[in-house]
């Protein structure tokens, strides 16, 4: 069983390690959050929760898009899922090259290794989410600020 397995059994099963951090917190949206580089084109995205903060089940990244503005092609070796808070999203499944739009308050799953790239319609897109559990690729190459 692999370490991510184990320690989602442990967590799964209730039981809390002596030193294990217990708390809850507060993530603000701040231009200081660690930016990612998976944006092709006209876009940010930021590091809401990832590894760098402690948190090794989940990630949660906050993507804008301007108008047009796409994603790189993305793959994980786990699960991904996006909730798009506002805009028409565009995503393609590379693998298949189906393509689907994505509207305000709509979400989409991303299975284990299929490949997919975002892109922005016309007034461009705000989501959130990430892979799950926290894929360490996807931080590399990260700058701050």
């Amino acid at each position: 069983m692999s370490a991510v397995n184990q320690d989602q059994v442990r967590l799964n099963s209730g039981a809390v390690e002596p030193g294990l951090r217990r708390e809850i917190r507060i993530i603000a949206e701040d231009p200081s959050l660690p930016h990612l580089p998976i944006i092709e084109e006209d876009g940010q995205a930021s590091a809401l929760v990832w590894p760098g903060i402690g948190a090794h089940m989940r990630s949660m990244h906050r993507i804008s898009l301007e108008a047009g503005g796409r994603t790189v092609s993305l793959r994980h070796p786990m699960e991904a899922v996006y909730y798009v808070i506002s805009g028409e999203l565009n995503v393609e499944d590379l693998d298949t090259r189906a393509k689907h739009r994505v509207g305000p308050g709509g979400m989409f799953l991303v299975d284990p290794s299929t490949g997919y790239r975002m892109w922005a319609g016309s007034d461009g897109s705000e989501l959130v989410g990430g892979p799950c559990p926290a894929d360490p690729a996807v931080y590399e190459g990260m700058r701050t600020g």
